[in-house]
């Protein structure tokens, strides 16, 4: 039972972890130190899908369902959760790096608009 709720922790975790990655270029117009996290945040998420890695959380979410008698999952987190439900076929390389441009681009734009502002 624990193991379960520790996995799915760790998939809440994942889960807001892409959403600040996504969306905390909007806390920092609010909270400008947050930056000091957000930064940080983009270019690990960015890194990962640039470089076809696997973050850490995955595995660790897999190990807890394991040991909680339930089946893990290959891939990533985005693979399994997110793009199951929006590209039916899977992850390819190509998708992978268009989401870490996405991520790039996205966070560019804000933090440019937020700069300029200043």
């Amino acid at each position: 039972m624990l193991e379960r709720i520790l996995a799915d922790a760790v998939l809440v975790l994942h889960g807001v972890f892409i959403l600040f990655v996504v969306a905390g270029g909007a806390g920092v117009w609010r909270w400008p130190r947050l930056a000091w996290l957000h930064l940080p945040a983009v270019a690990w998420a960015i890194w990962i899908e640039g470089s076809g890695g696997i973050c850490p959380l995955t595995p660790l979410e897999n190990e807890f369902r394991r040991s909680a008698g339930q089946a893990g999952y290959g891939g990533g987190f985005i693979e399994h959760y997110l793009l199951a439900a929006i590209y039916p076929e899977g992850l390819t390389r190509g998708v992978q790096i268009g989401l870490g441009a996405f991520a790039l681009l996205l966070n560019l734009v804000v933090y440019a608009r937020l700069l300029l502002r200043r």
